[in-house]
């Protein structure tokens, strides 16, 4: 089977999970083989073969449109201002991605595992964790996001399993780290970019992700643009469909000591119509360990980063970003 192919169109990989779910150990491996590749490459790649239902995303993007297409007034009622715990809605320009350009050209609405306020980890104080806020206008929408919440977790189980063959690791090496995992749903809406925009005005700022991994949906339009380093050049991720883009965050080349890349990336609507994404976060355990991986680390090679927490690593990158 083959787990990778390359188009030059794209420029980054697609790789077949397929074997991920129920494969051989061969199959495995070479799914492993193809993903280390990628991560020290760029760290973004396409995934086939990931088993989420088509009509489940149909719904994502249905809802999210439905959202994004009502009054500001009904929207502002789950004004991410209203919730402790980072969720709910963004207005367009509510966020600024890339320091020293204007807000970025995007709305949004965060959702994240479902805890009631008498919640152990809620009372706790954890970070960004408690109930969702729900557009009670539209009642479709809370069970299409909470199923594809769950959807996006057994794909993130399966992505860091292979991320452990790699690096020539167990299958099961990340399994404490995805227990009760932080995760982000994210609904993104891009109005078309404007026909004069401000200098540097773009529908998201150059930006590496926090976190683990992301997963990101991507809709017709492109958009999503890839910083290649070695040639010094954006990389047009265009839409592919039947895939998501993966890519990894800081903590992932934290973890390996900059051998895997968490890479820049901006959006670019130039589409001319409205765009809408969905990326999944996700950062594993609040308390497991982030420390230099002893594979990543050559002979007298010392781990550039100190060791800390997956809770400790978001708070310091939320830190840098919003102080």
């Amino acid at each position: 089977m083959a787990a990778q192919e390359f188009s030059p169109a794209e420029s980054l990989p697609i790789i077949d999970l397929t074997a991920m779910h129920n494969g051989t150990a061969a199959d495995k491996a070479a799914v492993g083989q193809a993903l280390r590749q990628a991560c020290e490459h760029t760290g973004f790649f396409y995934i086939s073969g990931h088993g989420i239902d088509s009509a489940l995303i149909e719904r994502v993007f249905a809802q999210s449109q439905q959202f994004f297409a009502q009054p500001m007034d009904a929207k502002l009622e789950t004004d991410k201002a209203l919730s402790k715990a980072n969720r709910g809605y963004e207005k367009l320009g509510g966020q600024t991605l890339e320091p020293g350009m204007p807000p970025d050209l995007k709305e949004g609405f965060y959702i994240g595992e479902e805890l009631a306020e008498d919640h152990p980890r809620v009372l706790a104080g954890r970070f960004n964790q408690g109930p969702n806020q729900w557009p009670a206008q539209l009642p479709a929408f809370q069970p299409a996001m909470q199923d594809y919440y769950t959807a996006m977790l057994a794909l993130s189980e399966r992505i860091m399993a292979g991320l452990a063959l790699s690096l020539d690791l167990p299958e099961d090496f990340f399994a404490d780290f995805c227990e009760e995992p932080l995760c982000t749903l994210r609904l993104l809406h891009y109005p078309p970019q404007p026909a004069k925009p401000l200098p540097g005005e773009k529908g998201c700022g150059a930006h590496t992700d926090f976190g683990g991994i992301t997963i990101l949906l991507l809709d017709d339009k492109p958009g999503l643009q890839v910083w290649d380093a070695k040639g010094e050049s954006w990389i047009n991720a265009k839409p592919i469909p039947g895939t998501f883009v993966v890519n990894l965050g800081d903590m992932i080349a934290r973890w390996t000591n900059d051998l895997y890349r968490s890479t820049l990336h901006r959006v670019v609507n130039t589409s001319g119509a409205e765009r809408y994404s969905v990326p999944f976060f996700y950062s594993g355990a609040p308390s497991h360990e982030v420390r230099c991986l002893p594979v990543c680390l050559q002979d007298g090679e010392a781990a550039k980063y100190p060791a800390t927490t997956v809770e400790e690593h978001l708070q310091e990158m939320y830190r840098r970003t919003y102080v």
